[in-house]
Formats: C-alpha cells, structure tokens, sequence
C-alpha cells in the first residue's frame, strides 16, 4: 500500500491532541472503577465511616465541551480515530455520511459509500495487534458548512509478531449536516517504511 490508512483511529495520542488525552482519560476511569467495584466489603465500609474524609469527586471537573466550530471538528476526528482502533464500525458511522468516498491508494477506483468501505476496512484491520494512531499538527479550515482539516499521523501496530509503523498524512472534507460535522471525504497518504512493504495494506484512517 502506497497511499493507506484512510481512516485510523485515535489511539493514544501520546499527550498530543485533545483526541488522546480524553481516550486516555475514559481508560482510566475505568480501571479506577474497576478497582472500586474489587475493594473488600470491609474496606467499602470503613470508607462510609470516616464521613471527615474529603472525596476527590467533589472536585472533579467533567471534561471540557467543544465550544467553537473548529473545536467540535477536532473532537469529531478524535473520536472517528478512537472508534477505529477499536474497530467499532457503528460508532466510526456516527462521523462519516453514508456517501462518503475514499481515495483509494493503490490506483483503485475511488472507494464511494460507507457500506462500501466497511467491509475493506475490517479485512485490512483484522491483520494487525495493538493498533496505535499518533496525530499531530492538526489545522482546521472553515467555509460556511464545509470544512476541511489536515493532520499527520504515526500508524504504529504489530504485524505477525513483529513491529510495524506507517507514516502519512490526512485530509478530511466535513459537512454539516443536521447540526453535526460529518466526513464526506478521506484522502490519506502514507509513506511505507520497511516493515509496511512485507505486510499487508494499513486500514485507511
């Protein structure tokens, strides 16, 4: 694959981008609470005893609501990118129109429609572990309801037991439709390293 990755999704962003900082936020909170759930009963109840203890819930801030347009774009792809890695097909469509196209990067037709590609990106994911996606230097443009945003991104993954990266970079077209930024077009480029030339082709973020 010369072109992949149309379409990879938020993994942990490593600190950079708002896309892996909220990722890494909801995957602690669940091992925080998975923790609270295995306390014995006699720690829960010596918890409830000591009422003088400050709970570090009551300073808890819920995490911060896109406010601008450009905010809700960036939140979208970060979350399209997380629903990716995860290869959660039904919460990837929450960002995608249904006729949304894809360049193909093999000098293939054009990929047009989501059911058309979801069936290509399942085959292409099934072939990697522990599946990463680091974004950078994301840049928002806005038109009235048209949108496009740029970025590069890192493909980090294993592949038959050995390590495989992929770099590239990203343009995405947004409408909006209905109140929501919707992707309406996917057009990535990766450059192949040498691990990415004896593997199959990366799914396309």
């Amino acid at each position: 694959m010369k072109h992949g990755l149309g379409t990879l999704a938020r993994v942990r962003v490593r600190g950079r981008g708002a896309s892996a900082a909220s990722l890494l936020t909801a995957a602690l909170a669940a091992i925080l609470a998975l923790a609270l759930a295995c306390q014995p009963a006699a720690a829960q109840k010596n918890k409830k005893s000591k009422s003088n203890t400050p709970d570090l819930n009551e300073n808890a801030q819920a995490p911060p609501i896109p406010s601008t347009e450009a905010d809700q774009i960036d939140h979208a792809i970060g979350e399209m990118l997380a629903a990716f890695q995860l290869g959660n097909v039904e919460e990837m469509h929450k960002y995608y129109a249904d006729g949304v196209t894809f360049v193909s990067g093999d000098f293939s037709p054009p990929v047009v429609g989501w059911q058309n590609y979801v069936p290509l990106y399942q085959r292409q994911l099934a072939a990697f572990q522990g599946v990463q996606l680091i974004r950078r230097n994301t840049v928002i443009y806005l038109h009235a309801d048209v949108a496009w945003a740029m970025y590069q991104w890192e493909f980090i993954a294993g592949y038959e037991g050995k390590p495989f990266t992929l770099r590239g970079q990203t343009t995405l077209i947004f409408n909006k439709i209905g109140g929501n930024w919707l992707i309406v077009h996917n057009h990535t480029s990766a450059v192949e390293s040498a691990a990415a030339q004896q593997a199959p082709a990366a799914p396309k973020p």
